[in-house]
Formats: C-alpha cells, structure tokens, sequence
C-alpha cells in the first residue's frame, strides 16, 4: 500500500511531469552510453587482437573537459535565469548529438582509415554532448527543489532518484538489444525520440518558488561572474558536510567506478555480447531502483552520515567482488550491491546539499557538486581506460575498488562532523 504522503506527491502534476521528463532523457543517456561504449570499443578491435582500452578512457574524456570548463559559468547563469528554459534549450543540444553519433554510425566505412575518421568525430561529438551536461545536470538538480514543498524534499529526492534508475534498467537493457537488432543507427534513434518527448514534458512544468532575480541578491548584483560564483565555492567549503559528501562521491567514483570497464569484461572476460553487456550495466540500475523504492517508502533520516560512509565501503567491496569474478551472474549480482550501495550514498548525499543550500545558490552550489560528482564518472572513466591499458582490466579494477575503501575510511577522519551528523535538518543548521 503507498502511504499517504506518496500519493500526495505523485498528484503534483508538476512533480510528475518533470519525472516524466528526467526519465526520458535517462532512458535517452543509458542507451547512448551503452552504445558508444560497445561502438567505439568494437571500432578498435584488429583481427586475432584485442580491442584498444585507451578508445574507452577518451569516451570519459571527451565529456569531461567541455564540463570542466563550463559548469561554473551554467551554474552563475542557472542562478540568474529561469532554469527551465535553460534546461530546454541544452537538452536540444543533446539531442542534436544524438543526431549527429546517428549519422556517423549510418555512415561509418569497415575499412580502418575510415574507422579511426568516425572515431575521430564521434569523441568531437562527444565534447558537444559534455557542453550540453554541463547546463542541463545542474539546471535538472535546481530545479526540484522549486516544484515540491520543502517538507516533501527528501521524500521528493528518494522517489526521483528511484524512478529515474528504471531508466537506468531499461536504457542498457534496450541499448544492448537494439544495437543487436539494428546497430547504431536504430539506436541513436531512439536517443533523439526520447529527448524530443523530454523536452516536451518539460513544458508542462510549473514552479512553486521562483529564483531571486539578480537585483533581489545583493552579492550577485553589479558583479563579476567570476566573484558570484566564488560566493557559491566559499560557501561549500566553509560547510565541511557539504564538502564532505560531494568529494567522497568524487573520490569513490573516480577510483572505484568500473562502469567503463564493461565492454572489456562483456567481450573478453565473461565471454558475451552486446547484450550481455546491456545485462551488466542494467544489474547496476537493478540494485539502485531496489534501494530507491525502499527509500521513496520509507525514507530514513537517522544516523545519516553514518549511513553515507557504511554505503560507499559496501560499494567498494561489490565492485571489488566483480573485479574478481568469472562468472557472469555472480558478476551481475556484485554490480546490483554496488548499485543498491550508490543509491542509498546518493540519496543522503543530495539531500544533505539540498538542505544546506539556499535557493539563489543552488546553481552555483549544484554546478561545483556536478563537478566534483557528474564529472567524476566521465573522468573515472578515462582513469579506469588508463590503468587497463597499462595494467590490464582485472588488476585495474581490483585496484579502484581498493582505493574506495581507503577513501571511505580516510573521510573519516578527515570529515569528523559528517560523520556525527544525525539528521538532514541537522545538516541545514551547520555552519
């Protein structure tokens, strides 16, 4: 039975129109990454050789930098402007990258100098989607909090990053699939449908609270963008629970992600195809839509940074288990852990950002988060890439999920009052 306070939320015709939104634009990402990955992977495979792990880190790359350079300035324009016309407009701009991957792959040659010319445009089209990221993640984050109650955010937040890790599910399982049916071109297809219907959903969203306009804050008005967003870095690090919980997110991921490291274990390791690999990435959104329904059912706000530290170490120790693995469902079933363990370290780590944060710097502040957090899984990507390339894909893997755990246990002590923080209001009250 779906308590009262669910139901309450789900009649926010807003609410639901956004989620609607986000899910399509999720289900449009999922399946465009399981595709690149594969694609790209595929591309540099010589006959009786290897695909080239390197191909795979500047895939993260490729994303990483145009992000690293814009989602300052996105997150100073998200503050001052309506987010949703920002959001709009940047996911047009994926979808235009969708389109444009479509063409390369439509027209891509077998022949290895035209192989290494459709590589060579698929990373440019790869930085365009980076620059698309770094405006709508940060406007996608923003924007919750000024279309639900503040007494229903956390609630808001658990039930969101649930439904979206449906599309976390259906994305890789569908990229794997379609690929196999119908290659790159019915699948990036697809991408572009999605995102389109997104748009659209968008436009149906209404906000409770609106931004302070530039005139209404006193540190924003008559100055530099650079010094306004200063104000939003300060504020983070003069906040050690934000600062906390958005770099042991980086550092987790940066280190211990093996996300990008699934094409080579599909191919080589676990013996199986694209849709193999569709099945691994999907074990992860299992284990996060999992640990999401039960948050949005019940979410806790007890012993919170606590609970933060116990999911990243358990997240550490399934992809440690999976770096091991031979076996194609014990594989799966340590990729679910981990991901149950992402969701719950995702959930206490947005809310306690959200509920520290005041509306005319959630841009600023949700900007610098993706930095640190969004951008970390492109840039952990071209990390893992490297270490394969010089290492080999198991020693690679084993040793990120090594570092995770040390990362969680050296937060400890450098985060003391994380750790102690009992409850998200708690956190909202810290200075």
């Amino acid at each position: 039975m779906i308590p009262g306070s669910l139901r309450e939320l789900y009649r926010n015709r807003s609410f639901a129109a956004f989620l609607l939104a986000r899910l399509l634009g999720m289900f449009a990402i999922q399946i465009q990454a399981v595709v690149i990955g594969w694609q790209v992977y595929e591309l540099t495979v010589e006959p009786g050789k290897s695909g080239d792990p390197m191909a795979l880190a500047y895939v993260g790359l490729a994303q990483f930098v145009p992000m690293l350079f814009l989602l300052l300035p996105a997150g100073d324009l998200i503050d001052r402007y309506a987010r949703k016309p920002i959001l709009i407009v940047s996911w047009v701009a994926a979808a235009c990258c969708a389109g444009a991957l479509w063409w390369l792959s439509d027209h891509a040659a077998t022949d290895d100098a035209n192989k290494a010319v459709a590589l060579y445009w698929i990373y440019v089209t790869l930085v365009f989607f980076g620059c698309s990221r770094a405006f709508y993640a940060p406007a996608l984050q923003s924007m919750l909090p000024q279309i639900v109650p503040r007494e229903r955010l956390a609630q808001a937040i658990a039930t969101n990053g649930m439904l979206l890790r449906v599309a976390s599910i259906g994305g890789p399982l569908a990229g794997g699939l379609l690929y196999g049916l119908g290659g790159g071109t019915l699948t990036y297809a697809v991408c572009v449908v999605c995102l389109l219907l997104g748009v659209l959903c968008l436009t149906g969203v209404k906000t409770l609270y609106s931004v302070p306009k530039p005139e209404q804050t006193p540190e924003v008005a008559g100055d530099t963008m650079w010094r306004r967003f200063s104000v939003g870095i300060r504020f983070i690090f003069k906040r050690p629970i934000i600062l906390g919980s958005i770099s042991l997110d980086l550092f987790a991921v940066l280190l211990g992600g093996v996300v990008a490291l699934l094409p080579i274990y599909a191919k080589e390791i676990l013996q199986t195809g694209p849709e193999g690999l569709g099945v691994l990435r999907s074990a992860i959104a299992i284990g996060e839509i999992a640990a999401g329904l039960a948050l949005s059912l019940a979410p806790f706000n007890r012993a919170v940074g606590k609970r933060l530290f116990v999911s990243v170490a358990i997240f550490g120790l399934a992809n440690l288990v999976f770096s091991l693995s031979h076996w194609f469902w014990l594989s799966c079933a340590a990729l679910a852990i981990a991901g149950a363990a992402d969701m719950v370290s995702v959930y206490v780590r947005s809310a306690l950002v959200q509920f520290s944060t005041p509306d005319e710097m959630r841009g600023r502040v949700s900007a610098v988060s993706m930095l640190f957090i969004g951008s970390s899984n492109e840039l952990g990507e071209f990390r893992a890439g490297t270490s394969a390339a010089w290492f080999g894909a198991v020693p690679a893997a084993v040793l990120g999920g090594l570092c995770t755990l040390g990362i969680a246990a050296g937060w400890i002590k450098l985060f003391p009052s994380l750790r102690k923080v009992e409850t998200f209001e708690e956190a909202g009250k810290s200075t």
